[in-house]
């Protein structure tokens, strides 16, 4: 897994996220889910790409439910654009790299 993902917790949700200057891309995710496995390498290529512009955030839903919760995750994996404190955009299931650029450059 790259260096330039956070891994975020309930505990620190809001300040890594909420309160970033910068957007972050959130995965909520869970290690069962083999669809949040194989889109992995895609998010490690995305944190590099965009390192500097964007953060790239992993959430697991097992772990973290609180968040969870908060943002009606119900399947996963679910990607989360966070834009000054709000969602700016959601993307839902399997996806790919140009999928999620897409996602990013379309609200940036």
């Amino acid at each position: 897994m790259s260096q330039q993902i956070a891994h975020i917790n309930d505990a620190d949700f809001d300040a890594q996220v909420l309160q970033s200057s910068e957007p972050v891309l959130v995965d909520f995710w869970a290690e069962w889910c083999a669809p949040c496995k194989a889109i992995a390498p895609v998010l490690d290529e995305i944190a590099s790409a965009y390192a500097g512009r964007v953060r790239v955030a992993k959430v697991n839903v097992d772990h973290n439910q609180k968040t969870s919760l908060k943002y009606g995750i119900r399947g996963i994996p679910t990607l989360m654009l966070f834009k000054d404190g709000k969602v700016q955009a959601t993307q839902m299931g399997m996806v790919n790299k140009g999928q999620v650029a897409a996602l990013i450059d379309k609200n940036l």
